[in-house]
């Protein structure tokens, strides 16, 4: 067996002098630490705001052309990526095939761990290959160290390829920038409480990042108005309460008339909202919609 790299020289693998005593505190004492570095996970993603945005601005026009988001990780950095890939459905309703999540070990690695994959960098090809990439997408891999071979392998097949998507790293660590990567996010959280242990800041910074990125998107492509998720899908008791309050603000319905207004739209927040607010049947509400990509911001009058 070979031996494998050293990655000690990566921030996310070091020992952080303030919890070297880690092993001897108290409950309390654990809780305190924890929560005081969990703060550098924040300021790490304030300082990555301009990449971050550099990156969302690249993405936009293949996103809103029909392009999509893809996530590719292992282990942790590959648990959060399908996490928010999952969540962009029922919150934005946007098809599932929009943002995508990829993770090396396929879906049995969201429960059980198989980071021995992470050490294959031609693990995600075939779930690549089975997209049939265009430049209008966008593929973050995502790797806390910025070393996983399954995440720059993922880099390196994409920009293999004749028209190559856009591709990103995201990362916690200080790396050179890949030669396959057209942006590098770096979220310099520092060393963990447990050293190694990249599912603490590392995840925590990761996470905030990726609900930065694909709500920018989501908002952007016209599935918010003002502060409210106005694309939500009622699929239970709570997302239909949260329909119809929504529907109350922006029509100033009672409660019970949002409700029979949602039925008549057919579920749909938008479609009622506009139903209601110019007087227009569902059919033509919808076709007001459509005409307007989406965005309410264009099609209810100014108060």
């Amino acid at each position: 067996m070979t031996t494998p790299p050293d990655r000690s020289h990566l921030t996310t693998e070091k020992r952080n002098p303030r919890s070297t005593n880690l092993h001897a505190l108290s409950a309390a004492e654990c809780v305190a630490l924890i929560h005081r570095e969990d703060r550098h996970a924040f300021d790490a993603v304030g300082r990555a705001e301009r990449r971050i945005t550099a990156f969302i601005e690249a993405a936009e026009p293949g996103f809103l052309a029909g392009g999509r988001l893809v996530y590719v990780g292992a282990g942790t950095s590959g648990r959060l990526g399908v996490l928010d890939a999952s969540e962009a459905p029922p919150t934005f309703q946007v098809p599932p095939d929009r943002i995508i999540g990829i993770i090396a070990g396929g879906d049995a690695a969201l429960r059980t761990s198989s980071e021995g994959k992470e050490d294959h960098p031609e693990g995600a090809r075939s779930a690549l290959e089975a997209l049939s990439l265009t430049p209008r997408d966008a593929v973050i891999a995502i790797a806390a160290g910025g070393t996983t071979p399954y995440a720059l392998g993922a880099l390196t097949y994409c920009k293999s390829l004749p028209n190559p998507p856009l591709t990103a790293l995201l990362c916690c660590a200080s790396v050179e920038q890949p030669p396959d990567c057209d942006h590098l996010i770096i979220l310099k959280t520092g060393p963990e409480v447990l050293a190694g242990s990249t599912r603490m800041k590392a995840g925590t910074a990761t996470k905030m990042t990726l609900n930065i990125i694909s709500t920018t998107l989501m908002v952007r492509s016209g599935r918010a108005y003002e502060n409210l998720m106005v694309d939500v899908r009622a699929t239970n008791d709570k997302l239909r309460d949260r329909a119809a309050r929504i529907v109350a603000s922006l029509t100033r319905l009672p409660r019970e008339s949002c409700f029979e207004l949602l039925d008549r739209a057919g579920g749909a927040v938008k479609t009622a909202v506009v139903m209601h607010r110019l007087a227009l049947d569902r059919a033509n509400a919808e076709s007001a919609i459509e005409a307007a990509g989406g965005r309410l911001g264009e099609i209810l009058p100014r108060p």
